[in-house]
C-alpha cells in the first residue's frame, strides 16, 4: 500500500484576491488623509510667516492705542510683501488698515491661491487678540 502524500503550499486564489482587495481599500482611505496632512503641514509655513506682521500691528498697538495707522511698513509694521515677491510657498504679504494681515498663497503642494491666511485683530477691553479666517483655515489647513 502506498501512501503520497502531498503538502499543500501556497496560497489560493481566493485568498489573494481578499488580500489585494484589503490593501485596494487601505491605501484609498489613506491617500487622500496623507495628502491632507502634507497640504496642513505646508500650511503652517503661511501660519507662521505671519508672526513678525502680528508682532509689528501689536507694537503699533501698544503705542498707539488703536490699529486704525497699523499698516505695511508704518509705525513698527514689517513691510508689505507685494504679489510675486514672496518666497517657498508665500506670494504676499499685506497688512492692511487697522491691522488686517492677508497672506496669499502660491499654487504649489495642493495649497492654491485662494487658500489665503487671514488675521483680524479684535481690540476689547484695551487688549488686542486675533481672529484667523481665509480659504486655508475654512478648509481646516490652520487650527
Amino acid at each position: 500500500m502506498s501512501t503520497f502524500s502531498k503538502s499543500q503550499q501556497g496560497f489560493t486564489l481566493i485568498e489573494l484576491l481578499i488580500a489585494i482587495t484589503i490593501i485596494g481599500i487601505l491605501v484609498a482611505i489613506a491617500v487622500p488623509s496623507y495628502q491632507n496632512y502634507t497640504r496642513r503641514a505646508h500650511y503652517t509655513e503661511l501660519v507662521q510667516a505671519a508672526a513678525p506682521f502680528k508682532l509689528g500691528v501689536e507694537e503699533c498697538f501698544q503705542v498707539n492705542g488703536d490699529v486704525a495707522a497699523c499698516q505695511g511698513g508704518q509705525s513698527g509694521v514689517p513691510q508689505d510683501i507685494p504679489s510675486g515677491k514672496g518666497s517657498g510657498l508665500i506670494d504676499s504679504i499685506i497688512t492692511a488698515a487697522a491691522g488686517k494681515i492677508t497672506i496669499t498663497p502660491r499654487d504649489k503642494f495642493g495649497i492654491k491661491p485662494e487658500d489665503t491666511y487671514e488675521l483680524t485683530p479684535i481690540i476689547a477691553n484695551d487688549n488686542l487678540s486675533w481672529s484667523s479666517g481665509g480659504g486655508g483655515v475654512k478648509k481646516g489647513y490652520a487650527n
